[in-house]
Order: structure tokens, then C-alpha cells, then sequence
């Protein structure tokens, strides 16, 4: 492994990029902004892929308000606009939310199409990639399209037919960035639908694109990492030492690229240069793409390691034994990393890949600590949100949540609901020791204690899901049960 320095291509203050929705080139801002009026309208959050929920103030103990079954696996998470969430399941079928009740507002269902990649919209449309069935592994020589959608009513407004896409695509300007399965990168205007560039890479393309500075970033399945310049697509620079796949999707903060390769290594790359600044082994596989906040880079592999890495160096700041694999995104929110587990990601690979519950875990994002759980929910990405809600997301439901406390203060004050392992025995839970804390105090050395939060009704209680500290285990051979509304667990 390569360690890295803090001296070489490396902005500390780097500060969040514009939403889609925004100039290009906003004047530099030292503070995260504030939640956006079209709150979470592209995979990542923003157009540099960071996975952080800036600005948002939404923490557990979470209330649940509607659940909605989609009907099939949702393996990239939801677009939230418009008072609506975006949902593509992958066996083809597409769904608007009614973000406040969960309802159906319209579904659009593309027979013989899978939908591998997560919608983004843009003034009042909603756009999605399809690539063709069967969904475990669809003919690579066979062509499909990206759809352009009215986000209101559902309406399809046009087509353009390309090569298959699992990449989540990319809106700058009035520009769409996406990469295909015929190795080319497209830069469509959706306005005139005429195609501004299309770059040749040197293999399949199931990564997304990224944006900073006017350039697009995006990893190929050759092992290539390419930087091309947003007007032109021409090529600014190529990386090519990954052994396996750039499944993963770029994540650019701090004047660097984070970026993991399903031989299990995180690679940080400069931005300008494309140089090497520092290299970790993860674990088995990194499917998932790197969340980065806080001087920390945050990603999880196949074989349940979830870690922090210093963002400057390289060097893990704490490790989380996680159950199960990790294949999905995390997301930082209101100082907690959030992600999930898949019970049979990787089951079939030639390396190892952990079998275990699908689970979807808060961990304070600085130090590593467990502090919420949701039982027998998640598999692949774990929650998107606004100002108002968080969606939790299933294997092929959706969850609208919304914290019990409304002030930061009382939401706070209510949160401290942890116990000390020998009442998580009696319990049965799991108290949080697969925590590991790199230069500080063990997490099984702390002293749990229970604050005093408001009081809740006894129907609250059995709506909530409760920041346990821990993890529900299941009871002899029955599935764990979610703690919030009825109780039921995610089904298959």
C-alpha cells in the first residue's frame, strides 16, 4: 500500500460542489450551503459524487410515516424533487412517490429493460438509463436508451438510443454525462438532444461520471480511470494501473479523486494530475463508492470491512465489522455515516464475500461508533432524504421516516439511548464492540449512558426506530424485525 502526505495535491478547505441546478463555476463558498429546494436530485447527492447530505438536520429516533412496496430490487437509491421520489427498480419498472404519504403518483414500466443506475433530474425532468434483460447479465452487443421523463405527470417526452447504460447519469448545464457498455462516454444536450462529444475509452463502462473544475471523471471495467474535459471531451488524463474493475463511481473532494477497484484497493488519484497520492487495501471487493466529509473518506467491501480513511494520508482512522457484505454507497448525514449490508453480494465470487443479515447502520461519522440500526432493512443503498424526511431503502421497499424531535437541542437530547453491554446481554443485543477506534479508547472501555428525551406514547414507541446501540440478532432462525411502524422486516 501507498501511504500519502497532506503537501501534494490536497485542498483541506475544499468546499461542496454546486447542485445541478447551479452555475458551473459559483463563486467558492467556505461553509456547506444550506438544503436545496430540489434536495437530492442526482446518485450522490451532488454533481462531485460525495455522497453527503449537506446542510440536512435529520437524525434517529426516526418516526415511520408510510412504507411502499416497489415490486422489485432497488439497487441504486432514488431522485427527491419536486415533492417526489424517484424510483428505479431494476427489473424495469419506475415509480413516482408522493414524498409526504408514499403513494403512487405515476409508474412507467419499459418491458424487457432493466434499470441499473439511479435517476437524475433536472427542471422538471426526470432521466434514467436502461440496459437490456436479462438483468442478471444483458447482451453487451445489443443497444438501448436513455429516457426522458415529465417529472409531474410521468409522460415519456423522448428517447435517445445509445449504447446499453448502467450509469447513473450526470446533469451539468443542460448537459447529460453518462458512460455505456459499448465503452463510450456521452455528452447529450437535453435541450436539442444533439450530442455535443462522445469519448472511446478502452473497455465497458458500469461506473458514473463525477464533475469539479470542468472536468468529468469516470472508471472503466478495463482497470482505467479517465479525466475529460466537460465542453470537449477531450482527454485531460488516463490512470490504468487498476487490476480489476472501475465499478465504482468517482468521488472527488478535497482536490483528489477517490476512487475503489473490485480487487478490494481505494485508490486516491490527484485531480489535476491523475498521480497516485496514496493507496489502501479494503478487503475482497469494493463495489461501493467512497463517501467523503470531515478530512475522511468512508467506504465498505464484500467481506463486511467498512473503514475511515484520512483523506490526506491514507490512514485508517477506524473500522467497523459489519455482518454482512457492503455493496451500496454510504451516505453522511448530519454527522452520521449511514450504510447497509447484502445478505448474498459476492456469494459466487472466486474471493471471499461475507454472509450475514441485510441490515442499515448509523455510525458517527468521526469516530466509528454505532449508534442506530434498522434490522431486516437494506441490501444495497441506505437512505436518501430532504429537508423534512429521510427514505430508508429496502430490497424493493421504501420507507418515509421522519425524527421524532423537530429542534436540534431536543433531537439531540433524545438520541442517547445507549446501554451498557451487560444490559445489551440481557437484552439480547449485540453490543457494539466490532468498532475499532485507531488512537482512542475502545468502544467497550465507554461507559453507556440513557438521557432523558421527551416522552413518546406508547404507539410512538412501536413507530420508532430506536437508536439502539446495537444490533437486533434474530431469534432462532426467524428474520430480525425491523423496529418502526408495524414491525415487519424487508421482505425478498
Amino acid at each position: 500500500m501507498v501511504r500519502g502526505t497532506a503537501t501534494r495535491e490536497f485542498t483541506p478547505h475544499d468546499s461542496p460542489l454546486p447542485p445541478p441546478t447551479a452555475p458551473v463555476t459559483p463563486p467558492r463558498q467556505t461553509h456547506a450551503p444550506e438544503p436545496r429546494e430540489f434536495p437530492w436530485t442526482t446518485y450522490g447527492y451532488d454533481l462531485a459524487r460525495t455522497h453527503v447530505a449537506w446542510g440536512f438536520r435529520l437524525r434517529p429516533p426516526f418516526r415511520r410515516l408510510w412504507r411502499t412496496w416497489i415490486g422489485g430490487q432497488i439497487e441504486f437509491p432514488p431522485a427527491v424533487a419536486y415533492g417526489r421520489v424517484f424510483v428505479a427498480q431494476l427489473q424495469g419498472r419506475f415509480v413516482a412517490l408522493d414524498a409526504a404519504t408514499g403513494r403512487i403518483a405515476w409508474a412507467r414500466r419499459f418491458p424487457a429493460r432493466c434499470a441499473a443506475a439511479s435517476p437524475a433530474v433536472w427542471h422538471g425532468v426526470v432521466y434514467e438509463p436502461y440496459i437490456p434483460a436479462p438483468c442478471d447479465y444483458g447482451p453487451r452487443n445489443r443497444p438501448s436508451f436513455l429516457v426522458a421523463m415529465n417529472a409531474r405527470t410521468g409522460r415519456i417526452l423522448w428517447r435517445y438510443w445509445a449504447g446499453s447504460s448502467e450509469s447513473s447519469p450526470l446533469l451539468v448545464n443542460g448537459i447529460v454525462y453518462f458512460g455505456a457498455w459499448d465503452r463510450n462516454v456521452y455528452a447529450l444536450d437535453v435541450r436539442t438532444r444533439a450530442l455535443r462529444w462522445r469519448f472511446t475509452t478502452d473497455a465497458e463502462i458500469d461506473s458514473s461520471p463525477a464533475y469539479a473544475g470542468g472536468t468529468i471523471y469516470i472508471g472503466t471495467n478495463g482497470g482505467r480511470v479517465y479525466a475529460l474535459d466537460a465542453l470537449t471531451g477531450r482527454q485531460r488524463w488516463v490512470f490504468g494501473d487498476g487490476r480489476e474493475y472501475f465499478y465504482a463511481t468517482p468521488t472527488l473532494a478535497y482536490g483528489r479523486v477517490y476512487i475503489g477497484n473490485t480487487d478490494g484497493t481505494l485508490y486516491a488519484l490527484g485531480a489535476r494530475t491523475g498521480d497516485v497520492l496514496w493507496v489502501q487495501r479494503v478487503g475482497t471487493y469494493v463495489y461501493t463508492s467512497a463517501a467523503a466529509w470531515g478530512g475522511m473518506v468512508y467506504v465498505g467491501s464484500y467481506d463486511g470491512s467498512f473503514n475511515a480513511y484520512d483523506a490526506a494520508t491514507g490512514g485508517l482512522r477506524w473500522h467497523f465489522d459489519a455482518p454482512a457484505a457492503v455493496h451500496g454507497a454510504p451516505v453522511v448525514m448530519d454527522g452520521l455515516v449511514y450504510f447497509s449490508t447484502c445478505a448474498y453480494c459476492g456469494s459466487r465470487g472466486s474471493r471471499y464475500a461475507k454472509r450475514g443479515p441485510r441490515n442499515t447502520y448509523a455510525l458517527d461519522a468521526r469516530t466509528g461508533r454505532l449508534v442506530w440500526t434498522a434490522p431486516g432493512v437494506g441490501t444495497y443503498s441506505p437512505i436518501v432524504a430532504d429537508g423534512r424526511r429521510v427514505y430508508l431503502l429496502g430490497r424493493a421497499q421504501v420507507f418515509g421516516l421522519r425524527p421524532i424531535s423537530r429542534t436540534a437541542g431536543a433531537q439531540r437530547a433524545s438520541n442517547t439511548v445507549l446501554q451498557s453491554p451487560r444490559s445489551l446481554a440481557e437484552s439480547r443485543l449485540r453490543p457494539p464492540s466490532n468498532t475499532v477506534l485507531l488512537g482512542g479508547p475502545s468502544l467497550g472501555d465507554r461507559k453507556a449512558t440513557r438521557s432523558g428525551g421527551p416522552s413518546r406514547t406508547d404507539d410512538e414507541r412501536r413507530e420508532t426506530i430506536r437508536l439502539s446501540g446495537a444490533v437486533r440478532r434474530a431469534s432462532r432462525g426467524r428474520s430480525p424485525i425491523g423496529r418502526f411502524g408495524n414491525g415487519s422486516a424487508d421482505r425478498p
